[in-house]
């Protein structure tokens, strides 16, 4: 059985791949994500990450779909206390923001949707720099004393905030964020390398990062001269028009075929040997999408495949 990966300085541990629930209620139906959700848990995974806001870009959807469709599996299965639920808050509709007020109003609408008493990993979504940090978390610590959150963490913050939010957690005893979700793969490097990733080394958080196969780019599908249906497609083909993506490609072609992998599974593999990353997130919208992803946790590269993905993605 993979072996689990401790989740910063919290006393959760989780499988080295997130199963990413942005699809649910959006590409994949309450059935297929019934049947996703089955799947990963079979192969040994526990780590679902989620937030309130899915999928409210979809029509006719208000928000927290994503979270209905997990609650709902999760009492059908009764396995709540086997797996680590992660979700987020500030951007739904109806509780936008990061006012202390918001976030605990936020956090039991979360808990109503999942069906639990507790969410394993609270994380900001995007920072809002007009409130203060103090006011930030100070209501995350709220919460986990009142045993509604075990842990927290910061998604899509800078440098300078994360840094200022972990000072006045260290100086007034409060909760500390343990885990940080930045956007992080091949293709986008500059987004979390550097002084974001210094300070998350620095503090010792776990970096979870989403966009891992840039938004589908890096499972090798997108090809010159091939069309790909779906709903993130635009996004993803523009980096056939980049020299790095066309090189990351290449170089991702050749690893994958010397480890008889699908070539995303090199790509989450590089993603999961970077420093201080304990598992990138990765969705699915279908049960045959998810071998690809779950082979991460059985495949190594080596020094110099590692080295040769760095370079081609520079």
């Amino acid at each position: 059985m993979t072996s689990l990966r401790k989740l910063g300085s919290s006393d959760l541990e989780v499988f080295p791949l997130a199963l990413g629930g942005n699809v649910f209620g959006w590409t994949a139906d309450e059935a297929t994500s019934f049947a996703v959700l089955d799947a990963y848990t079979a192969a040994g995974g526990n780590f679902v990450d989620t937030a309130d806001s899915y999928s409210s870009w979809v029509d006719g959807n208000s928000g927290g779909e994503s979270e209905t469709i997990i609650g709902k599996w999760l009492a059908a299965r009764g396995n709540r206390d086997d797996v680590v639920i992660a979700t987020k808050v500030s951007q739904h509709p109806d509780f936008p923001g990061l006012t202390a007020t918001n976030i605990k109003a936020a956090a039991d609408a979360s808990l109503k949707r999942l069906g639990t008493d507790r969410i394993d990993l609270y994380y900001t979504h995007f920072d809002k720099t007009e409130v203060p940090v103090e006011e930030i978390i100070g209501a995350l610590d709220e919460l986990v004393k009142a045993g509604k959150v075990r842990a927290i963490g910061a998604s899509n913050i800078s440098a300078a905030r994360l840094s200022e939010s972990l000072a006045f957690s260290d100086r007034e005893g409060l909760a500390r964020y343990v885990a940080l979700q930045p956007h992080y793969n091949l293709v986008s490097r500059d987004t979390y390398e550097g002084e974001l990733q210094a300070v998350a080394s620095r503090a010792g958080l776990a970096a979870v990062p989403y966009y891992a196969l840039a938004s589908g780019f890096l499972t090798g599908k997108y090809r010159p001269g091939t069309t790909v249906e779906g709903a993130r497609a635009a996004g993803a083909g523009k980096h056939l028009d980049t020299d790095r993506g066309r090189k990351v490609l290449a170089a991702l072609d050749d690893i994958a075929e010397s480890h008889a992998a699908p070539v995303a599974t090199i790509a989450l593999a590089w993603l999961a040997a970077q420093p201080t990353v304990t598992a990138p997130i990765a969705s699915a919208r279908t049960v045959e999408q998810l071998p690809a992803l779950l082979g991460v946790a059985d495949v190594t590269l080596t020094e110099e495949e590692l080295g040769r993905l760095t370079e081609a993605s520079a």
